[in-house]
């Protein structure tokens, strides 16, 4: 069974979001919440939450048969949102343009 969680317009680049991904992809579910748990990273926060949001939907769409702990994360990816563009003055009347990423995530669990 295969069951599916995602999370959209996450003030963070995707880039960042990615290297935490990295951390838990192919990981069993409770070593992936130990991992994000001392991760020092922003992304770590919102992606443990995406990950207890993909367990709860687990545990709703079982029915009893399947076990949580032998989930493991077998997909998980990061797309770019949209980008917030805003400008900045800089010298002799120029503007540089400031691009504020956001990132689209998903998780997926898969039994064993």
């Amino acid at each position: 069974m295969q069951v599916k969680a995602s999370v959209k317009h996450i003030h963070t680049s995707p880039r960042k979001a990615r290297q935490v991904i990295d951390l838990i992809r192919g990981k069993k579910v409770n070593d992936a919440l130990g991992i994000l748990t001392y991760t020092r990273r922003a992304a770590a926060r919102i992606i443990e939450k995406l990950l207890k949001s993909a367990i709860a939907n687990a545990e709703e769409k079982s029915t009893g048969k399947s076990d949580i702990d032998s989930f493991v994360v077998k997909g998980a990816k990061v797309d770019g949102g949209p980008i917030l563009r805003r400008f900045m003055p800089r010298a002799r009347g120029r503007a540089t343009r400031i691009r504020k990423r956001t990132s689209h995530i998903t998780l997926m669990l898969e039994d064993l």
